[in-house]
């Protein structure tokens, strides 16, 4: 190779795919990504309290979900939970707002 040229290195798929992992990585953290991995950790937790836990278990991890959906921005969801953390707190001999 003469000196002083460049050597060409593959048609830009290495940095097309970097950029594709980059994007990914963003989406992850900025976009939403551990916000709703967080949701749906709380909502398997209420399931292990609904199985397994005190009416006030239950009524708190209800809670933790819906606090999760906020954080999430998810605000369908959000409401969705809030009624089932009301319906959970009143079972749990709590008053209901």
């Amino acid at each position: 190779m003469p000196e002083g040229a460049q050597r060409k290195t593959g048609s830009g798929l290495g940095g097309l795919i970097a950029l594709a992992v980059c994007a990914g990585i963003l989406w992850y953290f900025w976009g939403g990504g551990v916000e709703n991995k967080v949701a749906d950790d709380a909502v398997k937790k209420y399931d292990i309290a609904k199985r397994s836990g005190t009416k006030m278990d239950i009524c708190v991890q209800a809670g933790l979900v819906s606090a999760a959906y906020l954080e999430a921005k998810n605000e369908d969801k959000y409401r969705e939970w809030k009624a089932i953390e009301r319906a959970d707190c009143v079972a749990a001999g709590l008053p209901s707002n």
